[in-house]
């Protein structure tokens, strides 16, 4: 059945939009030529936007022929505020942006083991009004949070897990309430990086890959034909709780010890670096982790960069000769301990390989990030070993800052959907 006139009228307000979102300031002609539509519609269309307050405009297009034709319309950024936080163990990071999704204003609150919960929520939301306050805004559209844990499909809550702080559940509904009218949704840290690595990041050009995150905890994301897979109780990709070879045990359904968690979460990692005989760092948690690995990748890149000098291998590439002659250093620590963690990571890799068939599994996380490409490349070589299904494995190009993006892309687009929608007339 044709559309109706105020159906019309509203598919063609959200395209418009979107090309104004996509191309920035455009002119009512390069909206005709984009949308296809007919003068007067993008004529009455500019007018309904104008007077609605969602776009302005900004300027004029250097054409030659002044007037109404040549004005450069935009979105209204400040339309609307939005908030993203990554919410750790140790504290939470916040940022306020635009409706464009352009930064305003940072913040963030360490929150230290020992701090009750409602402490512990009064200053994560006091970091939120901070930024906003910073910002220059009075209110928030929308707020996007990025937690480890499972997030429950029918409620939107992250559920009780055990060795997550209780503040965690407790800030969403607690945002709620001290931001009156703002939209506050919840989503997994490790599917909000793979969004952020799916719309920014290594998998710009995958419509299907796995995240596999390697941080404090060990976590992955799944996306299937450009599509983010949950699961039936939200847990898709809790590979943390893998049973896999080389460990002491097997996990129970509270316990992720025995599981892969134990092979590649930061303490195991940490653990395997002074194996190695590498120096280990103060705390075995994720930046720990990622300390040890960084070194490692350095020490050996060096070193494979003056083998593959010598050996004139400078036709198989930069990171490839530099992981070959690493590789080829024998008894160094810092090759011992990175062939020996990317064993351990392509045990749970080929896991998820076998039953998804992704193609593509990126390497998040802080040690994903620290070990980019070398360690991208041994995990690489090594699941070609155990698997017949070719995959590629890239180190993520995002890292610490994904699961920030990734709330913040889930926000614009939860706020953009509500006011890219203008009410029937």
């Amino acid at each position: 059945m044709p559309a109706s006139p105020s159906t019309a009228r509203a598919i063609n307000d959200r395209l418009a939009l979107r090309l104004l979102q996509q191309e920035g300031p455009l002119t009512a002609g390069q909206l005709k030529q984009l949308t296809g539509l007919s003068r007067p519609t993008v004529a009455d269309l500019v007018d309904r936007l104008t007077a609605s307050g969602l776009i302005t405009v900004v300027g004029e297009s250097g054409e030659q022929r002044r007037g109404p034709n040549a004005r450069l319309y935009g979105i209204v950024a400040d339309r609307a505020h939005l908030a993203a936080l990554d919410v750790r163990t140790e504290g939470v990071l916040v940022l306020v942006s635009d409706l464009l999704g352009r930064v305003r204003a940072e913040a963030s609150a360490p929150i230290g083991g020992d701090t009750g919960t409602g402490p512990a929520v009064e200053q994560a939301v006091a970091a939120v009004e901070s930024a906003l306050k910073e910002a220059g805004a009075d209110r928030l559209h929308t707020v996007g949070i990025g937690a480890p844990g499972l997030i429950d499909p029918a409620t939107g809550d992250l559920r009780d897990s055990a060795g997550l702080p209780a503040w965690h559940r407790s800030l969403a509904a607690a945002l709620q309430d001290r931001l009156p009218g703002a939209r506050v949704t919840v989503e997994n840290e490790t599917n909000l990086a793979a969004l952020a690595e799916q719309r920014e990041g290594a998998a710009r050009d995958r419509d299907t890959f796995v995240l596999l995150w390697l941080g404090h905890g060990v976590g992955a994301a799944v996306v299937l034909d450009g599509t983010l897979r949950r699961g039936a109780s939200g847990g898709t990709g809790e590979i943390g709780f893998l049973p896999v070879p080389g460990t002491s045990g097997l996990p129970s359904a509270t316990d992720c010890d025995g599981g892969f968690h134990s092979l590649t979460g930061a303490a195991a990692v940490v653990a395997l670096a002074g194996e190695c005989g590498l120096p280990t760092p103060a705390t075995s948690d994720g930046p720990g982790a990622a300390g040890a690995v960084r070194a490692a990748v350095a020490e050996v890149a060096s070193a494979g960069a003056v083998r593959a000098a010598v050996a004139e291998v400078a036709s198989a590439g930069a990171v490839r000769g530099a992981v070959a002659a690493g590789a080829a250093s024998g008894d160094r620590p810092a090759a011992r301990f990175l062939r020996a963690l990317a064993d351990r990571i392509a045990v749970g890799a080929a896991s998820v390989v076998a039953v998804l068939d992704p193609g593509c599994v990126v390497l998040g996380g802080e040690v994903g990030q620290a070990g980019g490409a070398v360690l991208a490349e041994l995990v690489q070589e090594r699941l070609g070993r155990m698997s017949p299904l070719v995959t590629e494995v890239r180190a993520s190009s995002l890292g610490g800052a994904a699961v920030l993006r990734g709330a913040l892309l889930t926000a614009r687009e939860r706020a953009q959907d509500d006011l890219f929608t203008p009410p029937e007339r």
